[in-house]
């Protein structure tokens, strides 16, 4: 993999961990009864595999393989934030620090699929040249 091509995203890593973290806080945090516990092992687990995830794309071996993974860190933060959603809808005591959680999410979402899209461009722009 070209090191030009793919750039590890100062701070990211850490980041993802901890709106992993905070999202294990908001479970603990949330009155437990069926839905919530259903919707908090959903957030758990993806937000779990957006750590995860993001730091396997660390070690890809091609950039394509650093792009799959990264879609795969996009879906799982996507389902993150949904799970977050429904949280809030479900939870209007915790609708504040849901929201936060909300919006940091959205954010890092953002920034993953900026950086699948940035990678596809460079990585085409290295195969016409």
């Amino acid at each position: 993999m070209n090191k030009q091509t793919v750039h590890a995203l100062p701070g990211l890593e850490n980041q993802n961990l901890q709106l992993c973290c905070k999202c294990w806080k908001a479970y603990t945090a949330v009155t437990i009864h069926y839905l919530n516990k259903q919707y908090c092992y959903q957030l758990i687990r993806c937000s779990s595999s957006v750590a995860a995830n993001y730091s396997a794309s660390q070690r890809a071996k091609s950039t394509a393989d650093f792009i799959n993974k990264l879609k795969i860190v996009e879906e799982e933060a996507d389902e993150s934030v949904l799970f977050l959603k429904l949280l809030k809808e479900f939870n209007p005591a915790f609708q504040h620090q849901l929201e936060e959680l909300i919006a940091e999410g959205t954010e890092l979402l953002k920034i993953i699929v900026a950086s699948i899209k940035k990678t596809r461009l460079n990585t085409s722009e290295n195969f016409h040249s």
